[in-house]
């Protein structure tokens, strides 16, 4: 059966970009489009031309030069703000502006000072105008899951009305929660009049450390694009990760049963140009892309590894690009990947001379971090020699 097909909107070079300390200069937005093209992700968005003229550059040339993706540009609901994007993005093969208007009355009241009544003709005259440069609109209502549900929907209708071709639903804050986001999506499928006919979008934040599960959410409700950060970098506490999202289709097509263009393979590259870029590396035990990712200590964990990998391992290291799995030795480790590690060594141990180094291994790996293959050897009773490569990949296996 033909599955259904998810839009993946990248904004790593936008919001990611916004996290502190991970600014990027025009050099390196460009290599890392490249690469998100190989990823093979359907848009890009570049950046948000009006805030600076290096973002204007940076842009200009991802536009330029990446020509297979859909390339957006953000812009607020203004007409300065929508023709500078324009004139950035529109030498892309595939341009998108992406504009954006705060929905929530705490953002309305305290922040623009504007009724709702001023939202919706802003919207309508932005979005319009946006349209009559360029046929790919979206357009984003900031703040929407803290918005009066009826007004949300007034808002989203406005938009589609004016030409807006994707609509996307940010969660800004991270404030909501799986089931009541699914419900805010299936309220605007089922009561905006145009929704069948444009892309319905989500763009979620990890304050809650709930974005990744927010969007898949959203995606089983309704919605058919999802906007992603590479190793959930962005605001504050990050955007939903991009090789979170992609792996759960993945894994477990028999509860989000759809495709991506996304190669898998280049996940792990990708996360590893990233974290090069921006002088960040994602913590350890990050899903799918941290060092622990595919790394093993505990001794039951080890012994089942060596015996079948999928018996703790639920994707291999080779469908997200990453090296391979690792056995880590240390004090929870067991006799079975100590065995291993020696074979790997070259040494292939007697049951009497094997026990004699576990209990060296123990002892040291209680006092400190790391046991290190001269602490390994160090341990073998004399007289011991290395067993030739071939006989040392029998003994492993």
């Amino acid at each position: 059966m033909e599955r259904e097909r998810i839009v993946i909107f990248d904004t790593t070079l936008r919001d990611g970009e916004q996290s502190p300390g991970c600014s990027m200069n025009l050099e390196e937005k460009l290599l890392l489009a490249r690469q998100l093209d190989s990823l093979g992700v359907d848009i890009i968005e570049a950046g948000f031309p009006i805030s600076s003229q290096g973002d204007f550059a940076g842009v200009q040339k991802v536009a330029a030069e990446v020509r297979r993706p859909v390339i957006a540009a953000l812009a607020r609901a203004k007409k300065e703000d929508i023709e500078c994007a324009w004139d950035a993005v529109k030498v892309a093969s595939k341009p998108r502006i992406h504009l954006f208007l705060a929905s929530s009355d705490i953002h309305l009241q305290h922040k623009l000072k504007i009724s709702r009544e001023q939202a919706l003709q802003q919207t309508k005259e932005a979005v319009a105008f946006a349209r009559s440069l360029c046929p790919d609109i979206e357009f984003s209502p900031e703040d929407a899951t803290r918005t009066d549900p009826q007004f949300l929907c007034a808002m989203v209708e406005t938009a589609v009305a004016a030409g807006a071709t994707t609509v996307n639903i940010p969660d800004t804050v991270g404030y909501t929660m799986p089931e009541e986001f699914a419900r805010i999506i299936k309220t605007l499928l089922r009561d905006v009049k145009g929704a069948d006919k444009i892309t319905l979008s989500v763009h979620c934040h990890n304050d809650l450390g709930m974005a990744v599960a927010n969007s898949l959410a959203a995606v089983k409700a309704g919605a058919r694009q999802v906007e992603t950060c590479m190793n959930g970098i962005g605001e504050r506490a990050g955007n939903c990760a991009m090789e979170e999202v992609i792996m759960a289709m993945r894994v477990r097509p028999d509860i989000y049963p759809y495709e991506t263009a996304v190669v898998s393979e280049q996940i792990y590259p990708t996360s590893q140009l990233l974290s090069k870029v921006i002088g960040a590396t994602p913590q350890p035990n990050k899903a799918i892309v941290g060092n622990n990712a595919f790394a093993h200590e505990a001794g039951i964990h080890q012994h089942g590894m060596l015996k079948n990998p999928l018996c703790y391992e639920i994707m291999t290291p080779q469908s997200v690009g990453a090296p391979g799995s690792r056995m880590v030795l240390g004090k929870h480790s067991g006799r079975h990947a100590l065995a291993s590690r020696y074979a790997e060594l070259g040494y292939k141990l007697s049951e009497e001379d094997l026990e004699l180094c576990y209990q060296q291994f123990i002892a040291l790996a209680d006092r400190k971090k790391n046991v290190y293959e001269q602490d390994l050897i160090s341990f073998l009773p004399a007289p011991q020699r290395p067993i030739s490569a071939q006989a040392a990949e029998v003994a492993q296996t």
